[in-house]
C-alpha cells in the first residue's frame, strides 16, 4: 500500500512536471488512481494565462486544438515514465479536459485482459447505470456492442465502451475527419451526461465532472465519471 502511495505521488509530480514545461503553468493538483490494469490521472486548475485569454474569448476550439498537438508529445513520455517508474504499460491512452472546471484527465490502459476484471465488479446500480449510458450512447450514435465499468475508489468511476461508431462514422474517419468528428461526439455526449438527472440518482452521488473520449482505431470509448467524495 505504502509502495502504491509513493508510485501515485511520483506520478503526479512527474506529470504536473511534463505539464508545466508545456503549458507554462502547471496545475493545482493530480490525483493518480491506480488500480491494474487502469490507471487514472485527474488534474485541477490548469489554465495557461494564454488560455485565459482565449477562455474569455470564447475561443474553446482554440485551446482544444492547441492541447491536442501537446499531447501527441506529452503522451508518449508519459507512458514511458509510468513503465520506468510501475513497469505499467500503457497499451491504450484516453484524454479529455472539463475547461468550465479547469480540469481534465488522462486514462491508460495496459495490454492485461480487464474485461473479466470489469464482470467481477460490483457497486450499486451497476446494472441500471450500463443501461443509461446505453440508452444515451443509442441516442447520439449506437447501442454499444458491450460496456464495462470499474468504481476505481470512491470518487472515480470508469466506464469502457466496445463497439460504439456506425458506418458513417467510420467512412468519415478514413476520410481524415477524426478530429473533427471527435470534438462534435464529444460536445453532444458531454450535453447529455451533463443534463441526465438520472445517472446521479442510480449512483445516489453528486457527478463532479464528466470525461470522454475515443480510440476510433480500436472502435472504443473512455468515459470517466468524477464523483463527489465521501466525507465521513
Amino acid at each position: 500500500m505504502e509502495q502504491e502511495k509513493t508510485v501515485q505521488v511520483e506520478l503526479a509530480s512527474h506529470v504536473g512536471r511534463l505539464l508545466r514545461e508545456s503549458f507554462g503553468k502547471g496545475p493545482q493538483s493530480i490525483f493518480v488512481s491506480i488500480r491494474r490494469p487502469l490507471v487514472v490521472f485527474y488534474l485541477k486548475g490548469l489554465l495557461s494565462p494564454t488560455e485565459k485569454i482565449l477562455l474569455e474569448q470564447d475561443q474553446v476550439l482554440s485551446i482544444q486544438h492547441t492541447r491536442d498537438l501537446l499531447m501527441k508529445t506529452l503522451i508518449p513520455e508519459i507512458k514511458a515514465y509510468t513503465s520506468l517508474l510501475a513497469g505499467i504499460d500503457f497499451q491504450e491512452f484516453y484524454y479529455d479536459w472539463g475547461l468550465h472546471n479547469l480540469s481534465g484527465v488522462f486514462v491508460g490502459v495496459e495490454e492485461a485482459d480487464y474485461v473479466e476484471a470489469f464482470k467481477e465488479e460490483r457497486y450499486d446500480g451497476k446494472e441500471e447505470f450500463h443501461h443509461e449510458i446505453d440508452n444515451i450512447s443509442h441516442l447520439v450514435e449506437k447501442t454499444p456492442e458491450e460496456t464495462y465499468s470499474c468504481l476505481l475508489n470512491d470518487r472515480t468511476l470508469l466506464l469502457i465502451r466496445n463497439g460504439i461508431l456506425i458506418s458513417i462514422e467510420k467512412e468519415l474517419i478514413r476520410l481524415g475527419f477524426e478530429g473533427n468528428l471527435k470534438l462534435a461526439k464529444r460536445n453532444l455526449e458531454k450535453s447529455y451526461f451533463h443534463n441526465n438527472n438520472r445517472l446521479e440518482s442510480i449512483l445516489g452521488k453528486k457527478i463532479m465532472d464528466v470525461f470522454v473520449d475515443w480510440d476510433f482505431h480500436l472502435n472504443k470509448s473512455a468515459i470517466v465519471f468524477v464523483l463527489e467524495p465521501v466525507h465521513n
